[in-house]
């Protein structure tokens, strides 16, 4: 369970044994078959962490590089697959604990925010490197 607002930065394809709550599990242990072991964001979390953090929102930001061969995981997999990268998943502790849903709801927005500019401008190099 988080206790920081937790950034991911990939999905991983293998791995799974737990059942979820249905008591479903890949009979493959794995998210998509020959599909590759480990898909990062194309958002840079970092980036995303570090000015985020530097709002002084009374939140803590972190990052993370395994969102846990469970249901987060396989889900960020998942849409990581499908969108080629373009795709983010943030872990939220339960409300109160220690957060309150004002400050996750800021943080939130401000995380989002930043995803969006960050991406913005990635987005812009890689166009002017096409260009040319």
């Amino acid at each position: 369970m988080a206790t920081t607002v937790t950034l991911e930065k990939c999905g991983h394809n293998v791995g799974y044994k737990g059942l979820d709550n249905c008591r479903f599990c890949p009979g493959s242990q794995c998210c998509v078959e020959g599909g590759p072991e480990c898909i990062d964001s194309i958002i840079d979390m970092d980036t995303v962490c570090k000015r985020v953090s530097a709002l002084g929102l009374d939140v803590t930001v972190t990052i993370s590089k395994d969102a846990g061969r469970y249901l987060c995981d396989f889900t960020y997999y998942t849409s990581l697959y499908q969108s080629r990268g373009r795709s983010a998943f943030v872990h939220v502790p339960p409300l109160g604990k220690p957060y309150t849903a004002e400050q996750l709801g800021r943080a939130l927005q401000a995380i989002i925010e930043e995803m969006l500019d960050v991406l913005e401008h990635s987005e812009d190099k890689i166009n002017c490197q096409h260009e040319h």
